[in-house]
């Protein structure tokens, strides 16, 4: 009897032990995955802002709420890159010359075979050369895959939450465009503790803040900045 009463002690102090064990190290364990989560998470959130900042420049100013559509501008568009050569003087800066001015005195220069101009004007070794790159070679590392800014890493195939809003400032009448991309706390932590996630999404919801990660935003215009910068 006293050999199965110390069997009995003996396991209930290795389930003690264990429980203390766990309620520890549960939530640290918690902490470094959902850390580890959050950077391929931030990552691909930085790729999609990338992908609208240059969506912009070539669409007057508009983003796109359309994945499929950023997706097939990453993918197939080209960018311009402009080579130089030469810099103007503060002597011809003074004088009025601008590149744009200089540009145009070289190009017609080179239709008529006149350069006295460009004599004048000292533009011998001025020059500017507009190249096309495709957006996936200028943005993104070699071997990118575009269509993966569509997924929210580890969330077993959910799609990233966009949307944009196009309106107007009161007081100017100024266009405003703005962006956000979000990413929720339930779909990228899927699979980790139930009652952690929980509670971190009540806490950000106290704060009224975004429960996850997300980029720019709709309601408050921050130049597409990420909540975690």
């Amino acid at each position: 009897m006293k050999a199965v009463l110390n069997i009995v002690l003996g396991l209930c102090a290795v389930a003690l032990i264990y429980i203390c064990y766990a309620s520890i190290m549960g939530p640290i364990n918690f902490e470094n995955a959902q850390k580890a989560r959050e950077t391929e998470v931030k990552a691909r959130l930085i790729d999609i802002r990338k992908a609208q900042q240059e969506y912009r420049m070539l669409h007057r100013g508009s983003y796109t709420a359309n994945m499929d559509t950023l997706i097939d501008f990453v993918k197939h568009q080209k960018l311009p890159f402009v080579m130089k050569m030469g810099q103007l003087t503060d002597k011809q800066l003074e004088d009025g010359l601008t590149e744009q001015k200089a540009v145009r005195i070289i190009e017609k220069a080179q239709k008529t075979g006149k350069f006295d101009e460009v004599k004048k004007w000292g533009l011998e070794g001025f020059k500017r050369d507009t190249m096309w790159v495709a957006v996936l070679d200028t943005l993104y590392p070699k071997g990118f895959n575009a269509d993966s800014l569509r997924y929210i890493p580890y969330s077993g195939g959910e799609p990233f939450e966009m949307a944009i809003k196009n309106d107007t400032a009161a007081n100017t009448g100024a266009p405003i465009n703005l962006f956000e991309v979000k990413a929720p706390y339930e779909a990228y932590l899927k699979g980790l503790d139930r009652q952690q996630i929980v509670n971190l999404k009540d806490l950000d919801e106290k704060m009224n803040r975004f429960p996850g990660l997300m980029v720019g935003s709709i309601d408050n215009p921050n130049n597409g900045a990420g909540n975690w910068e």
